[in-house]
């Protein structure tokens, strides 16, 4: 590797000066591990890691369409990212179904994205932060509404756990139990929209799965423990959040390589943990019908 690759990817020269450049932008990865770690929890139950990448792409049209009125991105891609959830929430009851919204409205959004990007007259960095991310992007009113919107979702989140982890684990049996599923079930979508949309401000539209799906995949190769899980989860998300911000400040790319990397990497190393327990677990219960004959 050259030394101008090297310094692209790690410069740490002035590293004190530009971390104070950040703090921001560090409390709100934190936060978004923590919130995308928990909620990604239940993406994995109920199988919707696509929904997250239907919803980012409708996301990234709101805060495109934002940037070219000049109005507060945050906004925008909230306001995309709530359609595409109360869509998805109520059009896709059934996983076919859902796959099927999710489908059409991937494309729709990333083409009106690029639409609006392409029509705004501004600096590109801005346009290409929308997608990877951006580390100085977060000032202070951002960073009390993010903080506000994490907070609605992990109380949301924790009134309704035990209801929700029911019906995620087996819908039918919950909702003959009467539980509401389908109140739930958009109720949740509305949350997933939630955390996307303050997710696409950091880690960018096109990568939000690193935050939102990633860490709770890696927890579930490793424990299967109601607690243990979202614990795990939420850790990885932060380790990865925080840690990929504090690389990208002694480099020049955008920070998502950086988060997804560092996530992608813990999930590789759950999972080759969990295959050698599976592994070693198998050999006693070998031994033990071997007794029984």
């Amino acid at each position: 590797m050259s030394d101008d690759l090297w310094g692209r990817l790690f410069n740490f020269a002035d590293y004190g000066e530009l971390l104070g450049l950040v703090h921001n932008s560090i409390v709100a990865a934190a936060v978004l591990g923590i919130v995308g770690g928990l909620i990604g929890v239940f993406v994995m139950q109920r199988d919707m890691a696509f929904a997250v990448h239907g919803i980012s792409e409708l996301s990234f049209a709101g805060a495109a369409g934002a940037l070219l009125l000049g109005v507060n991105v945050v906004a925008g891609s909230l306001v995309g990212s709530l359609i595409a959830a109360v869509l998805i929430g109520l059009l896709g009851a059934k996983a076919r179904d859902r796959n099927s919204i999710i489908g059409v409205l991937m494309p729709f959004g990333l083409g009106l994205g690029i639409l609006f990007l392409a029509l705004y007259p501004g600096r590109s960095g801005n346009k290409f932060g929308l997608l990877t991310g951006q580390i100085i992007s977060v000032d202070v009113p951002q960073l009390g509404l993010l903080i506000a919107l994490s907070t609605v979702v992990l109380v949301s989140l924790l009134l309704i756990w035990r209801p929700l982890t029911f019906d995620s684990l087996d819908s039918d049996v919950a909702a003959a139990r009467g539980v509401p599923s389908r109140t739930l079930s958009l109720g949740f979508m509305v949350l997933l929209g939630l955390t996307v949309a303050v997710s696409v401000q950091i880690i960018g539209s096109l990568l939000v799965l690193a935050l939102l799906v990633t860490p709770a995949a890696a927890a579930l190769r490793i424990s299967s423990s109601p607690v243990a899980v979202p614990l795990l989860s939420m850790a990885f998300g932060f380790v990865s959040a925080v840690g990929g911000i504090l690389l990208a400040l002694g480099g020049s790319l955008p920070i998502s390589p950086y988060i997804t990397t560092i996530s992608f990497a813990i999930y590789v190393a759950c999972r080759i943990v969990g295959a050698r327990r599976g592994a070693r677990g198998a050999v006693p219960a070998r031994e033990r019908r071997a007794a029984g004959r």
